[in-house]
């Protein structure tokens, strides 16, 4: 398998990264992203683009992949609604729209959120542009998968570029074990992201949407064994 990874300097790509490089069945990872990464490996090769509202530059280099993992993204704390639909909007779209034209039969799997709103009227900023971004994917010649993680903990050193985000994890670090055996609806870590993502690159899932438990239970199958039906969550 072949994967693209937008994102890869965040803490749910860097968690995402780990785990395509332990997966034997993953040849080949190519990064996009802004800032180089400090990961080398075989298997890693790095695109730093010139502009990232624009990929038509590089497009035939991103030919020829099985999945497109997507954790590109920042806070909408004190931005604009413009301003995070700038990134969260058209940076994805940027990406997705090449990629579908370049890859037909390509899984793109994209890292959004509990709470997204898909009817793009609700009252919360960030979910509406979460949710116009997941409408927008789910339309393009591809398959796409959205996922809902509720709150996503580091458990290999991973390190989240938002300074509230580190402070809190920090504080509750002692107590994630426990956390995470109790609040299964609403805390997953970054290691499951990153196995759920291979395992819906792998096998597709049964619906679109993923929630937090959906990721948990997609992380815990070995390879080749289907999800479960609709529902049976």
């Amino acid at each position: 398998m072949k994967v693209i990874i937008f994102g890869a300097t965040g803490m749910v790509g860097q968690g995402v990264l780990r785990e395509c490089l332990l997966d034997p069945e993953v040849e080949r990872v190519l990064l996009v992203s802004r800032t180089p990464t400090t990961e080398r490996h075989g298997k890693i090769r790095e695109i730093i683009p010139h502009d990232f509202h624009d990929f038509t530059p590089i497009e035939a280099e991103l030919d020829g992949y099985d999945a497109c993992f997507f954790t590109l993204g920042i806070t909408s704390v004190g931005k604009s609604e413009a301003d995070y639909r700038r990134v969260t909007y058209d940076i994805t779209l940027a990406a997705a729209r090449v990629l579908s034209a370049r890859n037909p039969d390509l899984t793109f799997v994209y890292v959004s959120g509990t709470g997204t709103d898909n009817t793009e009227r609700g009252r919360v900023m960030w979910a509406r542009v979460k949710g116009a971004t997941e409408n927008a994917l789910l339309a393009l010649p591809f398959s796409a998968y959205m996922f809902h993680p509720g709150v996503v903990y580091s458990v290999h050193g991973e390190k989240s570029k938002t300074r509230w985000y580190r402070v809190v994890h920090t504080l509750t670090a002692p107590l994630s074990p426990l956390l995470l055996r109790l609040l299964p609806r609403l805390l997953v870590t970054t290691e499951q992201v990153g196995r759920a993502m291979l395992t819906v690159a792998r096998q597709g899932w049964p619906e679109r949407f993923l929630s937090n438990r959906d990721l948990i239970t997609a992380a815990g199958l070995p390879r080749g064994v289907s999800g479960p039906g609709e529902g049976a969550l």
